[in-house]
């Protein structure tokens, strides 16, 4: 794996990046509370299968720039990051991936430039007009959201998940995940990236942003390219029944459920996830 930094978007992204120079490029994009790391067992995997992967920390995450205040972090500039790196690439279509934060930020790209995808993957983030539909008219939706509202509070959310060595962090990726999802030597990995200066405000104003900053562009919210929709049906976070829904957005939209993953399905069931980007890649292609 390669590492460097690319400017776009007036902020410098830690990039990391692998496969042949020449191949069609997959761009990664991770969710909260991860960073590239989050790929790690799909890096690999795609680049030998030929692709030129690029898994960026997203702004306000581990190496990348984290600009001060919740303005800087609304859904449509996290959006042109990702343009700009696209640009950045020298390539005019991409494939794209996103979990989580991670797949909201692409359901956006793929609805304002469906021009510069070849094909869209999305891992366990609903539609964002399903999201939102849910969100305010489903109890059962709106209690496991609880978190997003903790997180407008000023400051106190970031001061107490820092609390004995981000415990509240840890302890929501393992109760949350398989046992042996997130081990030691991985857990040592996120602390290190959330320990980064300003780090965690950077990313709880993700959150902040969504409800204080909403998207002023509007945009058709009818996805135009192939969209692939792998989602973990044991999710805490966000309910099943969205995956579904989300495929009335789309022209051409597919779905597969993982039965005994939870959210985070890339770590969990990486070898069929793997093999269903890729035969999703591949398909129609000469």
């Amino acid at each position: 794996m390669e590492h460097h930094f690319t400017t776009t978007n007036g902020v410098r992204l830690h990039v990391v990046q692998a496969g042949p120079v020449d191949g069609l490029l997959v761009i990664l994009l991770h969710g909260f509370p991860e960073f590239w790391y989050g790929w790690r067992k799909q890096i690999t995997f795609l680049a030998e299968a030929g692709y030129r992967v690029w898994a960026p920390d997203q702004r306000g995450y581990n190496l990348s720039d984290k600009p001060d205040g919740v303005g800087a972090y609304q859904t449509d500039t996290l959006v042109d990051d990702i343009l700009g790196l696209i640009d950045a690439s020298g390539r005019q279509q991409v494939f794209l991936v996103g979990h989580d934060w991670g797949a909201m930020v692409a359901w956006r790209l793929a609805a304002r430039y469906p021009e510069r995808l070849h094909k869209l993957v999305i891992l366990n983030v609903p539609h964002w007009r399903v999201m939102k539909r849910f969100a305010l008219r489903q109890p059962r939706q709106l209690a496991r959201s609880w978190y997003i509202f903790f997180f407008q509070l000023p400051w106190l959310p970031e001061t107490l998940i820092k609390w004995k060595q981000y415990g509240f962090m840890v302890q929501t990726l393992l109760g949350t995940s398989r046992p042996g999802t997130f081990r030691r030597e991985d857990l040592a990995q996120y602390k290190q990236a959330w320990a980064q200066p300003n780090a965690f405000r950077s990313m709880v104003n993700w959150y902040r942003a969504a409800i204080q900053k909403r998207p002023v562009e509007r945009v058709n919210s009818v996805i135009q390219v192939p969209v692939l929709v792998l989602w973990g049906k044991q999710d805490r976070f966000l309910m099943a029944e969205m995956a579904q829904l989300s495929l009335n957005y789309c022209t051409d939209g597919q779905l597969v459920y993982f039965e005994e993953a939870t959210h985070w399905v890339q770590h969990e069931e990486a070898a069929g996830v793997n093999i269903a980007i890729v035969d999703f890649f591949d398909a129609g292609r000469v």
